[in-house]
């Protein structure tokens, strides 16, 4: 099992979502075989519990706190949450949730990049991070779908120090970030075929064994498919909506 103790300043670490809790629940326990564990007294945490694979915690789930569809957030490691969100800020993002202790766990923050998706920033106390990675069922990729790339690669390299290689080959340029030469992220642009009113947004990806199949239960368990699933040089993927309407994308990976 890949299990991670540890990330580094500047990669991804955990991703949450704030939705329909107990709808949340039936989904993603049925779709991923999680199971879920509260982090405490509601009155204390606002309902914010984990989903666990196996034991191992895989992501957050909280109530809803915004208006429109539920989405997964992507929180990016840093060492000091309030020295990132004056690099956000001068790299021309918005501080939306100024950096904030919660409890003994860590902090956290909550920006907009100049270009509209959303990003978050996580400091470690006592929680790290995800517990375990790239396997079936859990968090494999982070990608940003976004309208104006080269900006998309100037802010995160000037906020989190984040590399860029572009590669130009397939059918449309794709952009992975790094951090000390491994590759952590990656960058899209938006199909012109996407409606004007879909911002730019980070998505995530979990790994499973059978990309069509998983496709299909999630149909059963109310999902919608946005993206077919489709063959493409990391593994065959596709994008679903979850019952309330976050979106997500699932991966088969490939050999390599």
């Amino acid at each position: 099992m890949p299990e991670r103790n540890e990330y580094d300043p500047g990669v991804p670490s955990w991703i949450d979502i704030g939705t329909d809790v107990e709808g949340a629940k039936q989904f993603y326990g049925s779709l991923f075989g999680w199971s879920a564990q509260d982090a405490g007294p509601p009155e204390e945490t606002g309902g914010y519990g984990f989903f666990l694979k196996d034991g191992k915690m895989v992501a957050g789930v909280g109530p809803q706190q915004n208006p429109g569809p539920p989405f997964w957030a992507t929180y990016i490691s840093v060492a000091d949450a309030d020295e990132t969100a004056k690099l956000v800020e001068q790299a021309g993002g918005n501080v939306i949730v100024a950096p904030m202790e919660v409890m003994t766990a860590g902090r956290m923050a909550v920006f907009q990049d100049p270009q509209g998706a959303f990003i978050s920033a996580w400091e470690p106390g006592e929680h790290r991070g995800a517990q375990v990675v790239n396997e079936p069922g859990t968090l494999v990729w982070n990608e940003l779908n976004t309208r104006d790339v080269d900006g998309s690669k100037a802010f995160y390299t000037a906020a989190f120090g984040w590399d860029a290689k572009t590669h130009e080959g397939g059918p449309m340029p794709y952009t992975e970030f790094k951090v000390g030469g491994e590759s952590i992220a990656g960058c899209m642009p938006m199909p012109p075929m996407i409606p004007a009113q879909v911002p730019p947004h980070w998505l995530v990806y979990f790994a499973v064994e059978d990309t069509d199949a998983t496709v299909a239960r999630a149909s059963e368990l109310g999902a919608s498919v946005r993206m077919p699933p489709m063959d493409t040089p990391a593994g065959r993927i596709s994008v679903l909506a979850d019952p309330q309407g976050a979106t997500f994308a699932v991966i088969k990976m490939g050999p390599a």
